[in-house]
């Protein structure tokens, strides 16, 4: 027979593994309200609404807006506390506006106590800044990397540095990706004969070299000597290019003087046809304008950062998404798991 105190016991028992059952479930959708959010400004929204397809998260809600001066107004729309956030801005042009956004952007979620705030710069405004390369001039590419960190950045997400050094000026854990999976990608299914991979300068020759590798083709490298911020002057081509299929790589393609002066004198050592491919399309100036009246064959791009209106209409350049590479960094980085395997 058992006695009244057991059964007390028993009840009581009873009663706490009921009240336990729903603290276990409240648990749980706090759990999944901690997945990982993806937050956009206005730099290149069509590119972080087609990553949050891929990795199958909808894109965070926000409001930004301008007072009549000019000053920046940005709100989150929804909680962030205790979330990994990763927030995609490149700062092209305009750049200045569109880093000040970032930096708003990264302090709103900061106050907002998001867990883990992720910088994704798919292109690093004043990465060319990044040493004295003349007297009394600023680093400002290193400035950039402490006002990212000051703002409360814990890590950031880059995408083909200009100089891979730029990684060493923050103080905060950086993941360095490179487009080239994407374009090497295109340029073996094109499969082009006798094809030469060309450096324009003297400075790209690694990422060129990595690029030959990969397409198990020779490489060149074109000598050029810089008289005048975006003045350059192509001196001669060191490998020989003659008959030859070449493709020029480069990570910037801005006013496109390097790149038409480069195709010229390809040309001039006997190249049959000139191609070209770079990270980010800039094209500020007359860009688009040298490069419809060039005799490059093709220009092949990423979409770091959004073509202008003019540029779009250039049967000339073509246009590759590298969204599921930068999806696949980010759930990496969630996950907390490999970024470099991206790359074998």
């Amino acid at each position: 027979m058992v006695s009244p105190a057991a059964t007390s016991a028993t009840a009581g028992e009873q009663g706490a593994s009921a009240k336990a059952a729903p603290e276990k479930k409240r648990q749980g959708r706090l759990s999944e309200a901690k997945r990982f959010k993806i937050f956009s400004g206005v730099a290149n929204k069509p590119l972080a609404e087609e990553v949050c397809k891929f990795v199958g998260v909808p894109l965070g809600e926000t409001r930004m807006q301008r007072f009549s001066d000019g000053e920046i107004y940005f709100q989150l729309l929804e909680n962030v506390r205790g979330a990994d956030v990763f927030v995609i801005q490149p700062t092209s042009f305009p750049v200045d506006e569109h880093l000040l956004e970032l930096l708003i952007m990264i302090d709103a979620l900061k106050r907002a106590s998001a867990a883990r705030i992720t910088v994704v710069i798919p292109y690093y405004g004043y990465a060319r800044q990044d040493r004295k390369d003349r007297p009394r001039v600023a680093i400002s590419s290193k400035l950039v990397a402490d006002l990212l960190t000051t703002a409360g950045a814990n890590r950031a997400l880059l995408v083909d540095l200009h100089a891979a050094q730029i990684q060493g000026f923050f103080n905060i854990p950086v993941d360095h990706l490179f487009a080239s999976p994407v374009l090497v990608d295109y340029f073996r299914k094109l499969n082009l004969p006798n094809l030469t991979v060309v450096s324009p300068d003297a400075g790209g020759v690694e990422r060129a070299r990595f690029f030959a590798k990969k397409l198990e083709v020779p490489l060149a490298i074109v000598d050029k000597r810089r008289t005048d911020i975006n003045v350059t002057e192509v001196m001669n081509v060191i490998g020989d290019v003659r008959g030859r299929t070449c493709l020029i790589l480069d990570d910037i393609i801005d006013t496109a003087g390097t790149l038409v002066k480069t195709v010229d004198a390809l040309l001039a050592q006997g190249a049959e046809k000139v191609y070209a491919c770079a990270s980010h399309p800039v094209l500020s100036g007359p860009a688009v304008e040298r490069i419809i009246n060039s005799r490059l064959e093709q220009l092949v791009v990423s979409n770091t950062i959004p073509l202008s209106a003019a540029a779009q209409k250039v049967e000339k350049i073509k246009v590759l998404s590298i969204a599921g590479l930068l999806g696949r960094a980010i759930e990496s980085i969630h996950m907390e798991t490999s970024v470099s395997t991206l790359f074998n």
